[in-house]
């Protein structure tokens, strides 16, 4: 291994981790195509792998040792990067709305864009927890925006309108926590470390059906031991994804029935189907010799095929609503002799128009010794695909606070979409204001208004940076959750100083001075006036004899009582000195804590306001330093 050249950046190495094997594909961009130049297939010595998601995590990793090892021995460099999919049985997608109330009417920029879609979408990853008994953690794979509003109006686009409601419906998807973990850690059993990650079906769909021809309606049908993964494409974009659990095995195990045979038997019998011999030779469980008829076999297989078939078109039609342009089978399970045409039966469309997946390949891909126009090769191409040819944006490495960050690419990513797909929420990048307290003091109505929320740290390479910043390979992300401000909070005595005396009812019911208060309470007093505390007359002192000359009187000097008085933060605010005292965390203050202060009715805003800081215009959440000189106007 010594002598083993390193990987370097522009050397691609893909692994397919699927049901029945792992497959690796090594390849190097060469123009606008991907030269593949060498792959490498082993199957798993028993299931490690459950409908596609990993379930034995050193088997797995201890075969995809084995393939990364023969695939260095024959290009002699040592492969250390790695690019994957997930399989797409875990998939779960959900519906999110989001509401961005605007303090003023104003336009909207790409900042505020990013925050309404990240509240979108952790409102539908909020429904999907509640779906459950206990939180897990969840992935977003990617969501793409149903609609958008301006102040009750419907809008395609929302940048640079003028409103101050905003809103927006999304349909985000996501995957369990687990199953990304678990291809992680199998991955690192293997040595190797994730660059990037997508999902099988759209990886398949790039190698299959290349960028130029999505603006079609397309679907793309990958057929694996395990599952079925189903891509759906059109307008230039892929538009949605689903699964089917019926796959190969099912064929498979329906061989296994009828012919008393094990599993590995079953597979070579089915592989055989549509080869030129009549008869298959085999071996049953008892260790009998067999001669089966192809015939025979076909016939077997018709109920688990048809089942695929049914399987298919329905999920196709439940994503697409209608059947779409054309069906490209890919996977193992597309070769399967007459499956084809059952799909095109069960969705109603021209048999020409469902296709085996592997004429297109040659678009994107080719080798100068290899044959890859083989269907089951469009999973391990397209993962190799996506990342050489830009489509991941390269090998797209991004620390996340000091480590890799999980990524599904599949365009653009932005630092608002790399936070979301690594667990964080809307709150974690915003923060939220503490709740108010509303209570009514004799019958007068009194609102204190929650702590605002710390902001979020947000930086890449060491640059302060916004949500809607877009990140490239090798960003270096630092990120520090927004805190939330505290609730407000009242005790009775609080409410009514300290000077006040007499009786307090809160609901109707007596209450003492330290009763907390909670929302929408009702307190009434009755004042009254304390007692006088009359001071009893001192005795008067014996008189003492005087001498001829009076003694001096000597008294002691008292010092006069100091007061603790806080540490304090000296500011300027519109030309005036403002004195405020330290947080007790040792917190900053921000603009925003200053807008009580500066005598604007913010419940009745007619204009805009203007924040300057130093003579420079500042935002809400500025941090302010000692000495500051800060202008809050109207425009």
């Amino acid at each position: 291994m010594s002598d083993m050249k390193v990987q370097d950046k522009d050397l691609i190495f893909a692994l397919d981790i699927g049901t029945r094997s792992v497959v690796g594909v090594v390849g190097r961009p060469v123009g606008d195509r991907l030269k593949v130049m060498d792959v490498e297939m082993a199957e798993h010595g028993k299931r490690a792998m459950m409908d596609g998601q990993i379930d034995d995590i050193k088997q797995v990793g201890a075969l995809a040792r084995t393939v990364t090892q023969r695939l260095e021995s024959r290009l002699g460099v040592r492969l250390e990067r790695v690019c994957v999919a997930a399989a797409g049985r875990a998939l779960r997608t959900q519906k999110g709305s989001f509401t961005l109330e605007l303090p003023e009417e104003q336009s909207i920029d790409a900042e505020q864009i990013s925050a309404l879609e990240a509240g979108a979408v952790s409102v539908a990853e909020e429904a999907l927890q509640s779906d459950g008994d206990s939180r897990r953690q969840m992935f977003l794979v990617g969501y793409t925006v149903a609609q958008y509003r301006l102040d009750n109006y419907p809008m395609a686009n929302l940048q640079y309108h003028t409103g101050r409601k905003a809103e927006a419906d999304v349909v985000a998807t996501f995957l369990p926590g687990e199953v990304v973990e678990s291809l992680y850690a199998a991955m690192r059993t293997a040595g190797l470390q994730v660059a990037s990650m997508t999902l099988e079906p759209i990886a398949a769909m790039n190698a299959a059906i290349p960028a130029e021809l999505r603006l079609l309606n397309l679907a793309m049908v990958d057929i694996g031991a395990g599952t079925t993964d189903i891509a759906l494409c059109r307008d230039g974009s892929v538009v949605g994804y689903t699964m089917a659990t019926v796959a190969g095995d099912e064929v498979t195990e329906a061989i296994m029935r009828g012919y008393l045979v094990d599993f590995k038997t079953a597979e070579q019998i089915k592989r055989s189907i549509g080869e030129s011999e009549e008869l298959i030779r085999c071996r049953n469980i008892l260790g009998q010799e067999e001669r089966i008829a192809v015939d025979e076999v076909v016939q077997t297989i018709q109920e688990p095929m048809d089942k695929l078939a049914d399987a298919i078109a329905k999920q196709i039609l439940s994503v697409n609503g209608t059947p779409p342009s054309a069906v490209f089978l890919a996977g193992g399970g597309s070769k399967l002799a007459g499956l084809r045409e059952k799909v095109a039966i069960q969705l109603e469309m021209d048999e020409k128009r469902v296709a085996i997946a592997g004429n297109n390949f040659a678009l994107s891909v080719f080798s100068e010794s290899l044959e890859l126009e083989k269907p089951e090769y469009a999973t391990p191409l397209g993962i190799a695909v996506s990342a050489g040819l830009g489509l991941l944006n390269d090998s797209y490495m991004v620390t996340l606070n000091g480590q890799s960050a999980k990524l599904f690419r599949n365009g653009v990513l932005t630092l608002r979409d790399i936070l979301l797909m690594n667990g964080y929420s809307y709150a974690d990048m915003v923060g939220k204001t503490g709740k108010s307290l509303t209570v009514t003091l004799d019958g007068k109505r009194l609102v204190f208004r929650g702590e605002p929320a710390v902001p979020a740290v947000l930086r890449v390479n060491g640059e302060e940076a916004v949500l809607s910043a877009v990140i490239h390979a090798g960003d270096h992300i630092d990120f520090v959750a927004a805190r939330h401000g505290a609730s407000a909070s009242r005790t009775v005595q609080e409410l009514l100083g300290l000077d006040f005396y007499g009786k307090v009812l809160v609901n109707n019911a007596p209450a003492a001075m330290e009763t907390q208060l909670n929302q929408g309470d009702v307190v009434l007093t009755l004042r009254q006036t304390p007692p006088v505390k009359r001071e009893e007359p001192a005795p008067r002192p014996e008189p003492s004899p005087i001498s001829a000359q009076a003694a001096p009187v000597y008294r002691p000097v008292v010092p006069e009582r100091q007061t603790y008085r806080p540490r304090e933060v000296h500011l300027f605010l519109n030309g005036e000195p403002l004195a405020l005292p330290q947080k007790e965390d040792g917190a900053p203050y921000y603009l925003m804590d200053l807008l009580e202060y500066s005598g604007i009715d913010f419940e009745h805003l007619d204009r805009a306001v203007r924040l300057e800081v130093n003579g420079v215009e500042r935002g809400f959440q500025h941090a302010l330093k000692e000495q500051d000189a800060v202008k809050i106007t109207l425009n």
